[in-house]
């Protein structure tokens, strides 16, 4: 069977792609992310601190989804992919899906190194100190949402929330790429990164149907149940380093929390949710997701659908 991972040694980043350097392109006026993707940098709090903190707080914010993306990788993704890889997922995972499991660890691997890289490389051409961050809790949150509605299930939870995390297509892999107003360092590393993801997207989706036929009547029921809050624990604002980052910036502890209560509304969140959702969603409902009993209400009362 054709497989998305069949030319890796030609097309991955790890193969192909450069290391990317910060130039001199942050002397003509770009910015290091999109600040339509920033939903509190126009808020009034924020434009009253001036141009150089507003420089400060984008360039935090680039730090925090670097730091995110390395993370997760390492963490979430690449826990699962090895499961997959070396046979102990408790799935029947056939050796040219095993093989490209660990095709698809290399790439996560390098996509945490060259995110580090670039925070490094940025801190060093801004002078913007990076404020310590702390993953752990939301791979608590991550982790507790399986240990609640899937007692002594980690591995089918772990695989499940890989599956959810691969799929998903957010506007930062979609937007950044595109944007000329962004360093082209940053535009490159976001590109190189949405093209690996792309095939992984392709290979989990495939996964997901083999995992989902595996799956009992009472394993999917219960998985249908699972997977709803997967998707939004995975695409919820990780408000902690925000907050460090309007401290940092010397706005007051009330200031703060006016400031995360206007940029991240339930509804914005849950709006963002939604059409990030929107592919997952789709590939649930095309395995039979959510034809489970009381699988599309568990769907609509997250607002996925």
């Amino acid at each position: 069977m054709k497989s998305p991972m069949d030319h890796w040694y030609e097309k991955a980043g790890v193969r192909r792609d450069p290391r990317r350097v910060i130039a001199r392109d942050l002397e003509a006026g770009k910015t290091l992310f999109p600040e339509a993707l920033i939903p509190y940098l126009d808020h009034p709090l924020v434009r009253a601190l001036g141009p150089d903190e507003r420089f400060r707080i984008v360039t935090r914010h680039l730090y925090q989804y670097l730091h995110f993306t390395m993370h997760f990788e390492t963490s979430v993704v690449n826990r699962a992919t090895e499961r997959i890889a070396n046979g102990s997922s408790g799935l029947g995972v056939r050796p040219p899906m095993r093989l490209d499991a660990y095709k698809i660890y290399c790439d996560e691997a390098y996509h945490a190194l060259y995110s580090l890289d670039a925070i490094e490389q940025v801190r060093g051409a801004t002078g913007v100190d990076v404020p310590a961050y702390d993953f752990a809790p939301f791979l608590k949150q991550l982790d507790g949402i399986g240990a609640q509605v899937m007692p002594g299930e980690p591995v089918l939870t772990q695989l499940l929330q890989v599956v959810v995390f691969e799929t998903l297509v957010t506007s930062i892999l979609k937007d950044i790429p595109k944007d000329p107003q962004v360093v082209d360092t940053v535009r490159e590393i976001v590109g190189d990164h949405a093209e690996d993801e792309g095939r992984h997207h392709a290979y989990f989706s495939g996964f997901f149907k083999e995992l989902w036929t595996d799956l009992d009547p009472g394993m999917r029921e219960r998985s249908a149940r699972c997977l709803p809050a997967l998707v939004s624990r995975s695409l919820a604002p990780d408000l902690a380093p925000v907050r460090t980052s309007l401290r940092l910036a010397g706005l007051g502890e009330d200031a703060v929390e006016q400031v995360v209560a206007d940029a991240y509304t339930a509804g914005r969140v849950r709006r963002h949710t939604h059409d990030s959702a929107r592919h997952t969603v789709r590939l649930f409902a095309s395995a039979g997701v959510l034809d489970v009993p009381g699988a599309d209400e568990a769907f609509a009362a997250a607002g996925l659908v």
